[in-house]
């Protein structure tokens, strides 16, 4: 008896183990694609996302609030030791990855999706820890943001690009010490954990990275300031980090706010305006600035002006501070009140508040990049009791 032949085009397999492997072209058109928009750089080395895990130190009746999951691969890891992972992500197609990586097992009961900007949403959901291979483009906003909670997470780990991460954990007078290291150093502990080389990442960034553990000062270790006051003061001190403290509070546009803020404090504290203040501002006493003395601090900082060349434009890349100043002097060239006019009566009564503050605390002439947290801790409370306030 014969045997029977069938047809078979050319190319076609005859089995599952005789497929060909598709080519490259017609691989490449199957793989996910990621969108370098949202700033996916997936992190692909198992042994790093355990890393993250493990020193996020979670204990089984932790929530856990993941910003960008990506596929899963850190998200997986912190399900197994937390009792529940809060994944906030902004792309919808990453958003199904991660609860197809789970779906029909016992984690995905523990999992919650939420597709969204975390920048944007009012509050961040309420966790015990936050982890996080961050989009390099919201790491500052999500600092502040975490440090800005009411009840801020116990630790967070997260993986920032290399030269963020130094500015977190920066000193007084390192070369990256800036406004977001005299936060978080104010706020909590900030600790350097492991660099990760761009090798790991798919697809691979043009920066390195480095992971980093910050456990923010909780109950009655977190000091008793409002962070948008704090942070409202250091915004005008690091404007220009190598000018003295008294050139960072001359510019009109800081002393027009200042103004602003006090007829404010005054008006809901039923506190007159001492106006013979303006008349001691204006004689020029010598306890205090006037305004000739500081405009040619302005001017005339040498010293100044080679550190800011030395330290390669470092300030003129601070992304925390423009906007900020950007809308104030938008506000002021629109405004038409007697705020605009730092020579104004109420104007000269606050800038000689602001003098007799530097001088009284000795921090006039001081730069911002040589100061500590204590130092503008104490610049904070002498100028509340003078009534001027940053936020």
């Amino acid at each position: 008896m014969g045997k029977v032949k069938t047809s078979k085009r050319p190319g076609a397999a005859s089995g599952p183990y005789d497929r060909k492997p598709a080519s490259k072209a017609a691989a490449n058109t199957n793989i996910f694609k990621f969108d370098k928009d949202y700033g996916q750089h997936i992190l692909k080395n198992p042994g790093i996302s355990d890393a993250i895990v493990e020193k996020a130190y979670l204990k089984p009746t932790d929530v856990v609030l993941e910003v960008g999951p990506g596929t899963g691969n850190i998200t997986v890891r912190a399900l197994e030791k937390a009792k529940k992972v809060i994944a906030v992500e902004l792309d919808p197609r990453m958003g199904a990855e991660v609860t197809k990586r789970v779906q029909g097992t016992p984690l995905a009961k523990k999992l919650e999706v939420i597709l969204g900007d975390v920048i944007k949403m009012p509050e961040m959901p309420p966790c015990d820890a936050l982890i996080s291979n961050t989009p390099y483009q919201i790491s500052s906003p999500l600092i502040f943001k975490m440090l800005a909670m009411p009840n801020p997470p116990r630790i967070a780990v997260l993986m920032f690009q290399r030269e963020f991460a130094k500015r977190l954990v920066a000193k007084p007078g390192d070369a990256l010490y800036s406004r977001l290291s005299v936060n978080v150093n104010f706020w909590a502990t900030c600790k350097h954990i492991m660099k990760v080389g761009k090798q790991n990442f798919k697809p691979p960034p043009k920066v390195e990275s480095d992971v980093v553990r910050i456990e923010p000062l909780l109950g009655s270790a977190r000091p008793n300031i409002a962070f948008e006051e704090f942070d409202g003061l250091l915004r005008i001190a690091f404007n220009r980090k190598n000018k003295t403290l008294r050139a960072a509070f001359a510019p009109k546009e800081i002393i027009g706010m200042c103004e602003r803020n006090y007829k404010v404090y005054c008006s809901l504290n039923n506190i007159p305006i001492d106006e013979s203040l303006a008349d001691i501002s204006a004689g020029g006493d010598d306890a205090m600035v006037d305004s000739a003395d500081i405009d040619m601090d302005i001017d005339g900082d040498d010293d100044a002006q080679e550190n800011d060349e030395d330290a390669g434009g470092l300030d003129d890349e601070d992304e925390d501070m423009p906007a900020f100043f950007k809308e104030v002097g938008e506000d002021f060239k629109d405004e038409k009140t007697p705020s605009r006019n730092p020579k104004s009566k109420v104007g000269l009564v606050v800038r000689a508040k602001i003098a007799k503050v530097l001088n009284a605390t000795g921090l006039a002439e001081k730069r911002s990049r040589q100061c500590d947290q204590n130092d503008f801790l104490k610049l904070l409370l002498a100028f509340h009791e003078e009534g001027i306030h940053f936020s």
